[in-house]
């Protein structure tokens, strides 16, 4: 049992340090998440930690969510192809004499729609190099400005207020039955008052680039939208209203709509744009993180065998809501969201006080606490990597600063209405 937990936890840490550090492998490129988190689920196989009846329970437990993770990819992909988010964009941009902090709101806003419609990791890895160029459009040669941007777009991916919004919390909302509409109705609240918490805070943090923000530059490429964008745009609201709808029926049909969506977005694209629906699938799907996503839940499985689950639901015992939520938060802080997510359902679900407070605790906790650390999540480390590759640095002792002063108290303040609902 000692080797098992030894195996397991070093499966743990590999597939942590190589995310982060990602390091170069072939030709200079660097190693891939997905590729860490396998190597993982293979070392635990050939230890016998995990046996391939888990791989194959795992598969049989994900489909689901994961066809609607991948139609949302794709639907995201089309947006994007389509030039919708950059038309947005550059609306939110036009106006030359709207001052610097009306702009950063309007982003803000735009990333928070964006994740509830699409998904917090598409609104990260959509909108952050989007942003960052108009930005540098708007206001060329203001560093510190595109900063205080980028940290709007990713600070703007709060709580998830709908299951779609984030795909741990679909994967975490199929393991534990979690009806669409009965999540919305407990979280939408929440993620509304997180984010009027959250956007002052992170105004305040950067009050000062943004009052001195020089006077913008002239934009280019701020014509309407066209009529396909327009379409498209309809397509993501209808899909949206659907969903609550399918729900009534039954919450499990979800990935009907998602799939149904997606398919329109391609034929969209193919009819009207001329693009490739192959090639959308190919590049416009993150077929890495899905692979991530079902290699770490593999990873869950085997920390549950070595007795970590256990562990945790000894601390959940007493069901309090405060505890979960920050534990949750600084567990997905340190481990990374995903693995953690994960156990807390599994700990969760050997409580006798668990009910729907406390999986809903340890999901905001989870949707939250990788603010507190670039580790914390897949979008924190794939965002920072964005912003490098725009010329932005996000440092790690600037990204704790941040993340502690807008994080705590929306965590605190999420926790308290759940608690008083």
């Amino acid at each position: 049992m000692i080797i098992d937990r030894l195996v397991t936890y070093f499966a743990l840490a590999l597939t942590i340090s190589l995310s982060v550090t990602r390091p170069r492998i072939l030709n200079g490129h660097r190693l891939d998440p997905a590729i860490a988190a396998t190597c993982s689920v293979v070392l635990l196989l050939l230890a016998g930690v995990v046996r391939p009846a888990d791989v194959i329970s795992t598969a049989l437990e994900l489909w689901r969510p994961m066809v609607t993770i991948v139609s949302i990819m794709v639907s995201a992909a089309v947006a994007h192809r389509l030039g919708v988010l950059r038309q947005l964009g550059a609306m939110l941009f036009a106006d030359p004499s709207a001052p610097a902090g009306r702009v950063f709101l309007r982003v803000f806003v735009l990333t928070a729609v964006t994740s509830t419609v699409l998904n917090n990791d598409a609104a990260v890895l959509l909108l952050t190099p989007l942003v960052l160029s108009l930005v540098k459009e708007r206001f060329p040669g203001e560093d510190r400005l595109a900063t205080a941007f980028a940290f709007a777009v990713f600070t703007a991916v709060g709580v998830a207020p709908f299951v779609i919004s984030n795909p741990m919390n679909m994967i975490v909302a199929a393991y534990a039955n979690l009806d669409f509409n009965h999540y919305a109705a407990w979280m939408l609240p929440i993620t509304v008052i997180g984010w009027l918490i959250a956007f002052p805070i992170l105004r305040r943090l950067f009050a000062r680039d943004l009052n001195r923000a020089p006077a913008a530059a002239a934009m280019v490429n701020t014509g309407k939208i066209d009529v396909t964008q327009k379409i498209m745009l309809g397509l993501l609201v209808g899909a949206i209203g659907a969903y609550p709808l399918i729900a009534i029926v039954d919450s499990s049909l979800i990935w009907v709509v998602a799939a149904i969506g997606a398919i329109a977005a391609l034929l969209l694209a193919w009819s009207r744009a001329g693009h490739n629906p192959v090639t959308l699938l190919r590049q416009g799907v993150a077929w890495n993180v899905l692979i991530f996503l079902g290699a770490v839940f593999v990873l869950a499985i085997g920390l549950r065998n070595v007795g970590v689950v256990d562990a945790l639901a000894r601390v959940y015992a007493d069901g309090n809501v405060l505890r979960i939520g920050t534990t949750a938060a600084l567990g997905s802080a340190v481990l990374n969201n995903h693995p953690m997510a994960i156990i807390n359902m599994m700990a969760l679900e050997t409580t006798s006080t668990s009910g729907l407070r406390q999986i809903l605790a340890a999901l905001i906790g989870g949707d939250l606490g990788p603010r507190l650390l670039p580790i914390g999540s897949l979008a924190g480390l794939l965002w920072m990597e964005a912003c490098r590759r725009e010329g932005v640095e996000i440092r790690v002792v600037q990204f704790i600063k941040v993340g502690v002063a807008v994080t705590v108290p929306t965590l605190l303040a999420s926790l308290l209405i759940l608690q008083l609902r």
